[in-house]
């Protein structure tokens, strides 16, 4: 669940700072409840990617465990 909503995130963070920087004009959901800065997309980004690469990796660690106990 992790990775799903890490991987929104990070979509919506890139969107906003695309629209931002490239075309002046503020895209996505956040864009919705409040006027955020291109650095708060840019960190919404970074939490995304974070919460994605914990997903996985807790996903791997997770399938090794079963695959060393079942042994």
């Amino acid at each position: 669940m992790r990775g799903i909503i890490g991987f929104i995130a990070m979509l919506q963070g890139a969107v906003g700072f695309v629209g931002q920087v490239f075309f002046d004009k503020n895209w996505g959901i956040m864009a919705r409840f409040f006027d955020p800065p291109v650095a708060a997309h840019l960190g919404v980004f970074a939490a995304g990617a974070a919460l994605a690469v914990w997903g996985e990796l807790d996903k791997k660690r997770k399938q090794k465990r079963l695959k060393g106990g079942a042994a």
